[in-house]
């Protein structure tokens, strides 16, 4: 989805696959271009609405809102087979030329690092909103993260105490091959809230919910601030483990009354 100063663009395509683009370039010295990414096709849309509006007012400062950062995941190599799709997506962005690149949660500092000209859009009020709709109890409910370089990330923002997963993936299939929690468990009854940027069919989230109850958790509730469509067809919705997901709608557009959107990048404009 893109939209041009709040006004969604709405392309056709032609016989032979094209894009078929028509808007007008705003006059302000502001332009914003929102794009929720739904797909690698959107690149060229956003690559000729950029040329469109240099093309027809060059002064204006130009604002890219992206708030799920595409090919995330892909932010290093370790075979020479692998392509590096994040290094190149962000030098894609980074030709365009942008004044500013909004970006939210992003999956690395690889990321951050790549993109030039970037600027954070705050999460942690997401999380507070989730803390507060789950009556959150800092006294005896804890955190979860499900691995070191998540613990890493959220306990710079997130000062409460947190359990840890410890988990061993397969590099090449990101098949999760063992799952450990570490840190102290509180003493009885108590609520998890897991926590991390980015979800796909949720394996991770599943085989720590598992873990979790088996130390006694009572209720589980997860935020992703990036939760893939992909997640309905995985073992955690259907699984029980989990009471309640929040996300945003960065890159989720469907509906499952297990998932609650907490806050709309779609909904509004600018």
């Amino acid at each position: 989805m893109i939209r041009l100063n709040g006004q969604q663009i709405v392309s056709a395509h032609f016989p032979d696959g094209t894009s078929s683009v028509r808007t007008a370039v705003p006059e302000e010295n502001r332009i914003t271009l929102q794009w929720c990414f739904d797909g690698n096709s959107e690149m060229a849309e956003v690559f000729f609405l950029v040329n469109h509006i240099r093309t027809h007012n060059r002064k204006a400062e130009l604002i890219l809102e992206m708030p799920y950062i595409p090919n995330a995941r892909m932010d290093r190599v370790k075979n020479d087979d692998e392509v590096f799709t994040l290094k190149y997506f962000a030098g894609f962005i980074n030709s365009l030329g942008f004044d500013c690149v909004k970006v939210c949660d992003p999956h690395s500092d690889v990321s951050a690092a790549l993109i030039d000209r970037i600027e954070k859009i705050p999460h942690l009020p997401f999380i507070e909103k989730v803390m507060e709709t789950i009556g959150f109890n800092p006294e005896k409910d804890i955190m979860f993260y499900p691995d070191a370089g998540c613990a890493k990330k959220y306990e710079q923002v997130i000062n409460l105490p947190y359990l840890k997963g410890e988990k061993k993936r397969d590099w090449r299939t990101g098949k999760i091959q063992e799952l450990k929690i570490s840190g102290d468990i509180p003493a009885g009854d108590f609520q998890v809230l897991i926590v991390d940027d980015i979800c796909s069919r949720g394996g991770t989230f599943y085989y720590s919910a598992q873990k979790l109850k088996e130390a006694g958790a009572s209720d589980i509730f997860l935020y992703i601030t990036h939760c893939e469509n992909t997640i309905l067809e995985g073992e955690l919705i259907k699984s029980g483990l989990v009471k309640k997901i929040f996300t945003t709608d960065s890159i989720f557009t469907e509906e499952n009354e297990l998932i609650s959107t907490v806050h709309s990048f779609r909904q509004r404009g600018e």
